[in-house]
């Protein structure tokens, strides 16, 4: 996998953050840049940290199915991918204004557990996974920053849309990862 479909596959991963953080932009008073950098810490930090358990996780099995693990991996992001899409057709959550360390705790781990499984991914496909986990934590950083700003300007309305795009972003590297081991590209 080339740093540039990490960098893609980054962009649908934050997609969950981003939507998190366009919604406590919304509930945010004023939007200082203290709030962009919480949730860019937390939400990056969390999206780089999953991976990286998910790699030596599969790291420790990858051997005995590597004939399978294009399947193994296409699966996996056909499920996250369609959970997401599924998820933005949903019931709209509602998120609070707090940034303190329990709140921003929880929706961490509730926006990056799709990434521990990427992270297994990662250890099929033998991917440098140093910075791959660097480049995930960065992009979703400056995603949930943005997003803060971007929910307290604009609202709600681009927050399904974000899951969507993310959704779909990984059901198709799933795809290509598919395609790519059965031996079609």
């Amino acid at each position: 996998m080339s740093l540039a479909e990490v960098f893609v596959l980054a962009i649908g991963l934050s997609m969950d953050a981003f939507a998190v953080s366009i919604c406590k932009g919304l509930s945010l008073e004023k939007v200082k840049p203290k709030h962009m950098c919480i949730a860019g810490a937390w939400f990056g930090g969390f999206q780089a940290l999953m991976p990286l358990i998910g790699y030596f996780l599969g790291k420790s099995f990858s051997d005995l199915i590597t004939r399978y693990d294009h399947w193994i991996a296409f699966f996996l992001l056909l499920i996250i991918g369609g959970n997401m899409v599924r998820e933005a057709f949903g019931e709209e959550e509602h998120v609070d204004c707090a940034m303190d360390a329990k709140s921003m705790f929880v929706l961490a781990i509730a926006t990056s557990i799709d990434a521990l499984a990427i992270g297994v991914t990662f250890a099929f496909l033998r991917v440098s996974i140093i910075p791959a986990v660097c480049l995930i934590g960065a992009t979703t950083f400056i995603f949930s920053g943005a997003g803060i700003k971007i929910g307290s300007v604009f609202g709600a309305k681009y927050k399904s849309k974000a899951e969507i795009a993310g959704g779909i972003i990984l059901i198709l590297i799933g795809l290509k990862i598919l395609l790519e081991g059965v031996g079609i590209l």
